[in-house]
């Protein structure tokens, strides 16, 4: 999975990030590894924390918080990937003249989350079922946060799963709010902001704010996992 990851074309990922906020990187993950990872739902000892989604009205679904020691697959994963995305971040912050620099290893990024009382694991596997949906939100858990995340495909749209888009909403000042719609394929990993962007308007760059979620299922089951690079305050 390593070599898969550096030989993907970041220079071309990079511009996509900066255009839109959002890349999708296919076939990362092979159909055994989806499959191994949706096996291991039922698997009490992998997780920290189970939230149903209607309790708290985030939609209808359900979610686990994964405990540490990571899976191994997810843990290479995290840490593969973050070196990538840590330039994209830290030029997005230079944009928009936040005095933010994010390191260069994504050790580095958890030891400045765990001196600020963020401990706990982020990494979380979602699961919803016929009529299930997230509302749009932002995953941030603390002061110490990484502004990229990644979720990662684990089901075939419209054969396993119908509806279940994956939305994201681009709140650009003094405008309407845009709607982005998409469906990556099973072992596909979509790469997003966390919560807002830089983007160049006549004057220099402006922030805009973004949120993400996933329209109603229609039938079947749909599983993502999602990778937040940030702790948990505990």
């Amino acid at each position: 999975m390593k070599t898969k990851i550096e030989s993907l074309n970041w220079e071309n990922i990079t511009e996509i990030m900066h255009e839109n906020g959002f890349a999708v990187l296919p076939n990362i993950l092979n159909h055994e590894e989806c499959e191994a990872l949706k096996a291991e739902y039922g698997n009490p000892g992998l997780y920290r924390k189970t939230v149903v989604m209607e309790r708290y009205r985030f939609g209808l679904g359900e979610y686990k918080y994964f405990n540490y020691p990571l899976p191994d697959l997810i843990q290479n994963l995290r840490s593969s990937i973050y070196p990538k995305l840590a330039p994209i971040a830290n030029a997005w912050m230079k944009a928009l003249n936040i005095n933010t620099v994010f390191p260069q290893t994504h050790s580095e990024l958890l030891q400045q989350c765990h001196d600020n009382n963020q401990l706990k694991a982020t990494v979380l596997i979602l699961k919803y079922g016929k009529g299930g949906f997230n509302t749009l939100h932002q995953d941030l858990y603390g002061d110490v946060y990484f502004p990229i995340q990644i979720v990662l495909f684990l089901n075939e749209p419209d054969e396993d799963f119908t509806g279940g888009e994956f939305v994201l909403t681009q709140q650009t000042p003094r405008a309407q709010s845009k709607a982005i719609v998409l469906k990556p394929k099973k072992g596909d990993i979509l790469a997003f902001t966390t919560n807002f962007r830089p983007v160049k308007g006549t004057k220099g760059y402006y922030r805009v704010n973004m949120k993400h979620g996933v329209s109603e299922i229609h039938s079947g089951e749909r599983f993502t996992l999602g990778i937040i690079f940030h702790d948990a305050l505990s």
